[in-house]
């Protein structure tokens, strides 16, 4: 047994041995190559790692070294692309993927050639009722409607056909004074002509009147006959009212001579003149055309939408045309054909109300745009003539302009919202004065209903829904009695209806918040001149949102959730001011 031990004990010691020959000596080799080869690898990846920069995807201006949390928002950073360096400062870049996802595409674009349909103006308009051949009916006594024999929008009405029939006392008593003097006609032949001639006053034809006196009856309700024919466009009075003298009951339109009001920009006025042939074509009969004459170019520019008021007279003897249709209306305008002119799609242009907007690509070999200020000559089908701002072979973007913006707005960068002009110092809300009549206040509140589910969509990031509750509350203001508005509340009135069109017809979220900002700088001091609101409302405000410039809104309820970034950073502000 103690030799055994002793036999393991040796064998122990003879394996350390061979253990340590083995292993430690080439572990000491590995060791010194390390230092060698490991400080090479070492020194690489330490490179890499300073040349990684990371951002923030709400703040791409934040630029550290490092991962970690973003000093403005606390959200974690993520790595910069590191193709983004070398750019202009207002150029953007996106990625491949971006693009195809976007389906962004892009053309190079040249002179355009002669065709027959060189120097055609294309409008677009509305049919609309003639107001010249408008007839309002009225009543011609005191009395109470007890039969509306017409009483719907749209109705056909005949010249002598019956309207109404209207109890009136004023007619009794004249009627029992026709039958007192027809006894004394002979003796005083002049009272008699004066009590048929205040008969004939109030319509009573002479063989009403005749009737009257012959059958010695006096009546109690008397008609109301159409004086001309048309359709009823207004109906203006209902059974059982209480009518005055002149009283309007119906509104009549003779739809046989109708108009088609077309608006012209500011640069298509020089081509325009009363007298002018000008060709009709609606999607109704989209394989015609209709002859027209222009009959009245309006001479105010609307400050609004930079457009004048073009209208047209159409005969419309068959009824083809309807009040409300769309029309494009094409006519010959002064075209110079010369190497400044450039043709482009419609699509490549972005329109603000002052400025026309393209996104040119400034790098051949990378998807990097830039944002281009352009002026527009004549609109030729879905195209436009450029004048001045860009040259033949310039490549820009001709479908997915508006996601190209949004990229440019979320980078910082020059774009349609953001156009990079110096900010004018605005006056306070609290500070802006302005009144408003009782009856825009009380339809003014209606519009606020849609506004707040706007503002709901725009929090869960619905942009379908954002698009239908702008689309409500913009109709909603569209119905206000703006005209009763002095020039500062006008302005921002339209100016909220604009921005609501815009969200209202994108349907990019982004794009969509970006309107919002724009939206709420006039929609809310309009909310806080108001006479009280029905409900209590809260004025919030994201300092981060609008490139952190801040950017306010309305909400109902005084827990924040932000229209801005969702939920991104749902709970990212503050309220500012409370109304009751």
């Amino acid at each position: 047994m103690n030799k055994n031990i002793l036999y393991i004990a040796i064998a122990v010691i003879v394996g350390l041995l061979a253990g340590w020959l083995i292993f430690g000596r080439s572990g000491s080799e590995a060791s010194a190559n390390m230092d060698v080869s490991e400080m090479s690898d070492t020194h690489d990846h330490s490179g890499e790692s300073e040349n990684q920069m990371w951002t923030c995807s709400m703040h791409p201006q934040i630029m550290q070294p490092e991962p970690g949390d973003c000093p403005i928002c606390g959200m974690d950073l993520i790595p910069a692309e590191s193709g983004a360096d070398g750019l202009a400062m207002n150029e953007i870049k996106m990625t491949e993927n971006a693009m195809a996802l976007a389906n962004i595409q892009t053309t190079i674009v040249g002179n355009g050639t002669r065709s027959e349909d060189d120097g055609m103006i294309s409008l677009s308009g509305k049919i609309a009722t003639n107001e010249e051949n408008n007839a309002v009916q009225a009543s011609y006594f005191d009395g109470r409607i007890e039969r509306l024999n017409v009483n719907y929008e749209g109705q056909k009405v005949n010249r002598g056909q019956i309207l109404a029939t209207i109890y009136a006392p004023n007619l009794v008593a004249a009627q029992q004074e026709l039958l007192t003097t027809a006894s004394l006609k002979e003796s005083q032949p002049e009272l008699y002509k004066a009590v048929r001639k205040k008969l004939k006053n109030w319509k009573l034809s002479e063989s009403q009147i005749d009737a009257i006196e012959s059958s010695g009856n006096v009546r109690d309700n008397f008609p109301v006959y159409a004086t001309v024919s048309g359709t009823v466009s207004e109906v203006m009075a209902r059974e059982g009212d209480y009518v005055k003298q002149g009283q309007p009951i119906l509104k009549v339109s003779d739809l046989n001579s109708i108009w088609a009001e077309f608006d012209a920009y500011e640069n298509q006025i020089s081509n325009l003149k009363v007298g002018q042939k000008i060709k009709v074509v609606t999607n109704a009969y989209a394989n015609k055309e209709f002859d027209a004459t222009v009959s009245f170019i309006d001479p105010i520019l609307n400050n609004a939408t930079r457009t004048v008021t073009v209208r047209a007279t159409l005969k419309n003897t068959d009824n083809l045309f309807k009040p409300g249709m769309f029309v494009t209306g094409k006519l010959k305008g002064e075209m110079k054909m010369n190497n400044q002119v450039i043709i482009v799609p419609a699509s490549a242009v972005m329109w603000t109300g002052e400025r026309s907007l393209v996104y040119m690509k400034t790098n051949p070999n990378e998807p990097v745009f830039e944002m281009r200020e352009v002026t527009i000559g004549n609109r030729n089908g879905e195209n436009y003539t450029i004048t001045e701002g860009l040259q033949n072979g310039d490549e820009i973007v001709t479908n997915g302009t508006f996601t190209v913006d949004a990229a440019a707005q979320l980078q910082g960068k020059k774009s349609m919202m953001n156009q990079g002009k110096k900010e004018s110092s605005m006056m306070p809300m609290s500070e802006m004065e302005m009144e408003f009549s009782e009856n825009f206040q009380r339809q003014f509140k209606m519009a606020l209903k849609p506004y707040l589910r706007m503002k709901d969509a725009l929090v869960a990031g619905d942009a379908n829904q954002v698009s239908a509750f702008a689309e409500a509350t913009s109709t909603s203001l569209k119905s206000t009695d703006i005209k009763s508005l002095g020039s500062m509340e006008q302005s921002h009135v339209k100016k909220s209806i604009e921005m609501l069109d815009a969200i209202a017809t994108n349907d990019i979220l982004e794009n969509q918040r970006g309107h919002f900002v724009i939206l709420n700088e006039n929609l809310v001091p309009i909310v806080m001149s108001v006479n009280g609101t029905d409900a209590m409302l809260y004025v919030q405000k994201c300092p981060m949102a609008n490139n952190n410039k801040g950017a306010i809104w309305l909400s109902a309820e005084k827990d924040i959730r932000n229209p801005y970034y969702g939920d991104a950073m749902l709970t990212c502000g503050s309220v500012i001011e409370e109304i009751e």
